[in-house]
């Protein structure tokens, strides 16, 4: 009797350690599948190193676009930009059109960085639904459409205005003019066209800013010219303190657009900087496009040919 008792409590022990034995390693295959179903957070690529040239991507490529570089006496290297043509241009020898030169977002962003745009653009000029234009996609350096003081290597500004400008004017066939000149662009881009043709608006006149971070520009105009401890810009040389200076002339007149979508994570500092041009009693035109997030893209799918004709409308008006 006493040794079939041992034997049972022994097999019991046994039969006690064996599932304990088991149990983390059917523990450790749990997780396992458990840690395969979950999600995996996405890591942040770092920006792409910035160059003055790059080429149209592959899947970006469109008959109407064309890559093209110039000599920058500044730099002495070459910088590139990215040109879409009108469709009658080859057509037509003698005939000039008016030209829209696009900064791109991001920063660094590059001139191939809003050519997604490009295939609504060309489409609306070839079908009639906006008039033929030249649009030339800008390189804005390596501070997107800014000029940093003391800084050589960085003036994207002055290489845009000083520099492509009259080498554009030079090789294309453009209307030479101001009454024929726009300038536009999205969110780095946006902040960009406010800024530059408020600062040169004897270059421009129509500009169309789309979800520019006006916000930003409202600190820099408030911390004399710092963005963050890093980047310091040039006083006064922001959205805001521009906007005041030609609010006290008002001269050459300038039509001005602001676009941004509702979804955009900057909305509502665009509705603040509308606030603050009305106060200034500077008169703009404004698209505000529901539903859609902080994609240029996202805004020319819905509503490209209005901001198109809204820079043929301005061509024509300053030619009376």
């Amino acid at each position: 009797m006493l040794r079939l008792l041992c034997l049972t409590i022994c097999l019991t022990m046994f039969d006690g350690l064996g599932v304990f034995a088991q149990s983390p390693i059917t523990t450790n295959k749990r997780d396992e599948v458990q840690a395969k179903d979950a999600p995996r957070k996405k890591s942040k690529r770092p920006p792409a190193p910035f160059k003055w040239v790059n080429p149209i991507p592959k899947k970006l490529q469109h008959p109407s676009l064309k890559h093209g570089t110039f000599r920058s006496p500044s730099l002495n290297q070459e910088i590139g930009y990215v040109i879409l043509l009108p469709p009658s241009y080859s057509r037509e020898s003698q005939k000039r059109f008016p030209v829209v030169y696009y900064l791109h977002g991001g920063r660094p962003g590059s001139e191939s960085k809003s050519l997604a745009l490009a295939p609504i653009m060309a489409a609306a000029m070839k079908n009639g639904k906006a008039d033929e234009m030249i649009y030339v996609f800008v390189n804005g350096g390596p501070v997107s459409h800014y000029n940093i003081p003391d800084e050589p290597s960085k003036q994207g500004a002055d290489v845009f205005v000083k520099e492509l400008i009259p080498h554009i004017d030079a090789t294309y066939r453009t209307i030479a003019d101001r009454e024929h000149r726009g300038l536009e662009g999205f969110s780095q881009g946006g902040r960009g066209t406010m800024r530059l043709s408020l600062r040169y608006p004897e270059l421009f006149s129509s500009a169309a800013a789309g979800g520019g971070g006006y916000e930003t520009e409202r600190k820099i105009s408030e911390s004399g010219g710092r963005e963050s401890e890093t980047l310091v810009f040039a006083e006064g040389d922001n959205a805001w303190d521009l906007a005041r200076a030609y609010a006290a002339q008002k001269t050459p007149p300038v039509q001005w657009m602001i676009y941004v979508g509702t979804k955009g994570f900057n909305y509502e500092n665009n509705l603040a900087y509308m606030k603050f041009l009305n106060s200034l009693d500077i008169p703009f035109e404004k698209i505000i496009v529901p539903e859609v997030p902080h994609s240029g893209l996202k805004v020319y799918e819905q509503n490209g040919i209005d901001i198109m004709r809204f820079h043929a409308r301005n061509f024509k008006l300053t030619q009376q």
